[in-house]
C-alpha cells in the first residue's frame, strides 16, 4: 500500500476514467482507479482516501440497478468530485432528481458560463466569460440535492456546475479530464489544492520506495526477469538491480523477430554497461520454424506466445533456485484485467510475452511498474540514468515482426523489412521528426510488384510505411509527412534495398488495439 496521500476514482464505467487518472498524475498526485462493485465500506476503511472522484459512465441512474457508490463515501469528510454520470448519481443519492434526456442530452463541445458567484473549483475559470467543454450525457439533473448552488450553466445543463461548499462536495455535468475542456486540467489542479494534497507523488520519491518495497518482498531470494528490451521491462529490470544487485539475472530471448541491429544493443546496454547478469537466448532458429508457412496474425500470435514461455522456461531453469519472476506490469494493464462489468473482457492482445509463467513454475511476482503510467515509466527511466534515445523508443510489439509482415514470414522477407525499416526510421531522425511521432515502421506486403529499375525489369515486394501520432495510446491519428519527405524516404528505400521496388504510405487513423499492423 503506498504511503502517499491516495485520492480514489470510482470508476463507472466511463471509456475515459484512465485520462482522470492521467491529470492527476501529472499534478503529482497519486490516485488509483476501482470499479463501484469492489468500493465497499470495508475497502473505504482501508483505502482511507483524502478526496474522491466519481467518473461518468454509460448507465441511468434511473434504473434499477443501476451503478452505485455506498451512502458511506459520503459520511467520510472528503472533499468528493462528480463527473458526468458522477454528478447524476451524487443528486439522485443526496435528495435531487435526475430525468430522462428529452430534447436536453448533450454529446460534444458546449460553452459553460458562470454564475455570479466565483468559488475556489473555478479559480483560473472564465477569463473570458465562458468555458468550452466536453459533454457526453443524455438525462439531466432536474432538481439540484440540498444544500447545492449552481454556479454554470450550459444552454441544455442548466447545473452544469454544482456545489455543496459545507461539505465539499462538487458536481459538474461535462468532463475535464478529456483534450476538448481545454481548461480542464486547471479545475483538477484547484480540487486536489482545496483537497490539501502537497504534489509528493515524484520520481524521485517512488524509486526510493520502490527499492525499499522490492528488498522487503524479495529478501535474499533470487529474481528472474523476461527483458524483451522494450522500455517497460528495460526499467523494470534496472530498478530491480538497483535494488537487489546480482540476486537478479535477466532472460533476453532473441525470437528472430527483431529490428535491425536489436539484439546486440540490448545485450551490450545489459551485460556491459549496466553489468547485469544476462541470459541471451538466441532461439530465433526454433521460432522461425515454427512460424514457417503460417499466415494468420492471430495463429502468428498464438505460436509466438506459446513458444516463448517454454523457451523462457527452459532457459530460466538455467538460474536455479529462483523465487520470484519480474514482470514490467504497468497500470493499464492492472485496470483493464479487471472488467468493469464482472463479465468477460474482449481480447485486445492474444500474445502477452510471461502469460502463464508464473503458475506454471512456482513463481511469485515481482512487478515495480504497476502502479505507473507509460509516461511515468519514461520518467522513472529518465530518474534511473537510462539514455534518453532507450527510453524515448517508440512501443514495438511482443511478437515483433511477425505481424510487420502480413502473410507468410521467411528469413528473406525479414531481411529486406529490417533493412526497410532501419532507413525510414533513419530518415525520421534526420529531419527532427522520431519525438513527434509516437509509433513507425515499416511493414512487407505479402505482394509481388512489377517495375523498372534503370534497363531492367523488377519483380519486387511492395511496403507500406506507417506513423502515427498518440496522446495516451489510446485513440492515434496519421502523422502528415510532407510529400518532399515521403519522396525522398521513398527513394533511398528503394535504391538501398534490395527486393523492395514500390512505397507506400499508409494514412489511416486506428484505435488503440489495431495501431499495429495486422
Amino acid at each position: 500500500m503506498s504511503t502517499h496521500d491516495r485520492l480514489l476514482i470510482v470508476d463507472f464505467g466511463s471509456q475515459v476514467t484512465q485520462l482522470i487518472a492521467r491529470r492527476l498524475r501529472e499534478l503529482n498526485v497519486y490516485c488509483e482507479i476501482h470499479p463501484y462493485q469492489n468500493v465497499t465500506d470495508a475497502f473505504l476503511a482501508d483505502f482511507a482516501p483524502k478526496a474522491v472522484i466519481f467518473s461518468g459512465g454509460p448507465a441511468s441512474v434511473l434504473d434499477e440497478g443501476s451503478p452505485r457508490p455506498p451512502e458511506s463515501v459520503f459520511a467520510l469528510g472528503v472533499p468528493i468530485l462528480g463527473i458526468c454520470y458522477g454528478q447524476q448519481v451524487m443528486m439522485q443519492m443526496l435528495g435531487g432528481r435526475v430525468e430522462r434526456g428529452h430534447g436536453t442530452a448533450e454529446f460534444g463541445r458546449a460553452y459553460v458560463t458562470p454564475s455570479a458567484e466565483r468559488i475556489d473549483l473555478l479559480s483560473g475559470w472564465f477569463a473570458q466569460d465562458r468555458e468550452q467543454v466536453w459533454m457526453s450525457h443524455g438525462d439531466h439533473v432536474a432538481e439540484i440535492a440540498p444544500g447545492f448552488t449552481v454556479y454554470g450553466t450550459s444552454p441544455n445543463a442548466p447545473f452544469a456546475i454544482t456545489a455543496d461548499l459545507s461539505r465539499n462536495f462538487f458536481a459538474v455535468q461535462f468532463h475535464p479530464e478529456v483534450h476538448h475542456t481545454p481548461n480542464g486540467k486547471t479545475l483538477y489542479e484547484n480540487f486536489v489544492r482545496l483537497a490539501g494534497f502537497t504534489g509528493d507523488w515524484t520520481m524521485g520519491a517512488y524509486r526510493e520506495e520502490a527499492i525499499r518495497k522490492i528488498r522487503e518482498q524479495v529478501g535474499d531470494a533470487k529474481v528472474i526477469c523476461g527483458l524483451s528490451g522494450g522500455v517497460d521491462s528495460s526499467v523494470a529490470a534496472v530498478l530491480i538491480h538497483e535494488a537487489i544487485g546480482d540476486q537478479l539475472t535477466c532472460v533476453f530471448v532473441d525470437h528472430g523477430l527483431l529490428r535491425l541491429n536489436e539484439a546486440e544493443e540490448v545485450v551490450a546496454m545489459f551485460r556491459d554497461n549496466y553489468n547485469i547478469p544476462l541470459i541471451h537466448a538466441d532461439e530465433s532458429d526454433l521460432f522461425l520454424g515454427a512460424l514457417e508457412g503460417v499466415s494468420d496474425p492471430e495463429v502468428k500470435r498464438k505460436t509466438i506466445g506459446k513458444l516463448f514461455i517454454d523457451v523462457f522456461q527452459k532457459h530460466a531453469a538455467e538460474v536455479g533456485g529462483a523465487e520470484f519472476l519480474a514482470q514490467g506490469t504497468l497500470y493499464p494493464d492492472v485496470i483493464e484485467s479487471v472488467s468493469f462489468s464482472g463479465g468477460p473482457s474482449v481480447t485486445i492482445k492474444s500474445h502477452h510475452n510471461v502469460g502463464g509463467l508464473p503458475e506454471k513454475m512456482g513463481l511469485k511476482l515481482v512487478e515495480p511498474l504497476r502502479e505507473l503510467f507509460k509516461d511515468e515509466v519514461r520518467a522513472l527511466g529518465h530518474e534511473l540514468g537510462l539514455p534518453a534515445s532507450f527510453i524515448g523508443r517508440h512501443p514495438f510489439p511482443g511478437p515483433g515482426l511477425a505481424i510487420r509482415c502480413p502473410g507468410e514470414i521467411s528469413r528473406e522477407k525479414l531481411d529486406i523489412l529490417r533493412k526497410a525499416d532501419a532507413v525510414y526510421i533513419d530518415q525520421i531522425r534526420r529531419h527532427g521528426l522520431y519525438d513527434e511521432i509516437w509509433q513507425a515502421f515499416v511493414a512487407i506486403l505479402p505482394v509481388r510488384t512489377v517495375g523498372v529499375m534503370g534497363d531492367g525489369r523488377t519483380y519486387d515486394y511492395a511496403c507500406a510505411l506507417r506513423a502515427v501520432t498518440s496522446v495516451d495510446g489510446m485513440t492515434a491519428d496519421y502523422y502528415p509527412f510532407t510529400h518532399d519527405f515521403l519522396g525522398e524516404t521513398a527513394t533511398r528505400i528503394i535504391n538501398e534495398v534490395k527486393g523492395i521496388n514500390r512505397v507506400t504510405y499508409d494514412i489511416t487513423s486506428k484505435p488503440p488495439g489495431t495501431i499495429e499492423w495486422e
